[in-house]
């Protein structure tokens, strides 16, 4: 029997897209500007971000997806198929090229395994791998677990709202709340306004030191929704370096269940 492997019944700790994978959420080297006056008030603010957060969510989701891997020694580019069903499960599977087609990372809960089918070998990825490199990518695996919300983990505050770069945006700051299991020591999002469409994010360590940037672009209807359909990490460490996930199609709560998303899937493909 094809058995789900359930996640431990216990409270979520954080929830994001990748990685995404996580929306991993100003932003010109500008410092935050104060507002002349407060327009957007806090229950206005949490929505936004709620909405920001949600975008590349639904109760179940399947897409292709192109990721571009950009260092300063090698390029590659992999195109991938990937099925979510909520916050604790996805399957992802590269289709292309040739050489790495089939190899696939299941995620339930906090548990990541990865499939090698050219070595035919299943391998569940250790605590002490988590901070290694997905894919190749600039995306870890504890990016794959840790999906936080930033509307439910942050104290949101708007620090600018005004034009820039002729948009008119909403710049906010988030810092974690007391006891929030998040990795960050704040967070600042940039959102266009007519739309609520997120332009970048930007990660700052626990010393207050930027540490990676998410760009979002190519902002498309996709599964019924407006979502960015690229998103492109900079790792501030490694200048001129880049993973960027490129969404080719995208569908929203697509009725998977959770047998779905089983090891023998894993080894055997969908």
């Amino acid at each position: 029997m094809n058995r789900p492997l359930r996640p431990p019944a216990r409270a979520p700790l954080l929830r994001t897209l990748a990685g995404a994978l996580l929306l991993c959420p100003a932003l010109l080297g500008l410092p935050p500007q104060p507002l002349p006056a407060q327009t957007t008030d806090a229950a206005t603010a949490e929505e936004i971000v709620r909405h920001v957060d949600d975008l590349l969510r639904g109760d179940s989701s399947h897409g292709t997806v192109r990721m571009e891997v950009v260092t300063q020694r090698w390029t590659r580019t992999m195109e991938m198929e990937m099925w979510s069903l909520g916050q604790d499960y996805s399957l992802v599977r590269v289709l292309s090229p040739s050489r790495e087609a089939g190899t696939a990372t299941l995620k339930v809960d906090r548990d990541i395994w990865n499939s090698l089918p050219r070595v035919d070998r299943t391998i569940k990825v250790p605590g002490s791998g988590m901070g290694g490199s997905w894919m190749g990518s600039h995306f870890t695996y504890d990016d794959l677990v840790r999906e936080s919300s930033m509307a439910d983990d942050y104290r949101i505050e708007v620090s600018f709202e005004g034009d820039r770069d002729e948009d008119e945006i909403w710049e906010f700051t988030l810092t974690p709340l007391p006891e929030a299991p998040v990795v960050w020591g704040r967070v600042e999002l940039e959102v266009r306004k007519d739309d609520r469409m997120p332009l970048r994010a930007r990660y700052f360590d626990d010393r207050g030191e930027l540490a990676r940037t998410m760009v979002f672009a190519r902002f498309r209807t996709m599964g019924g929704r407006l979502v960015p359909s690229e998103l492109s990490m900079h790792p501030e460490d490694r200048p001129g370096e880049r993973t960027t996930l490129i969404y080719d199609d995208l569908a929203f709560d697509v009725g998977l269940e959770e047998g779905f998303f089983s090891l023998q899937r894993l080894r055997s493909g969908p």
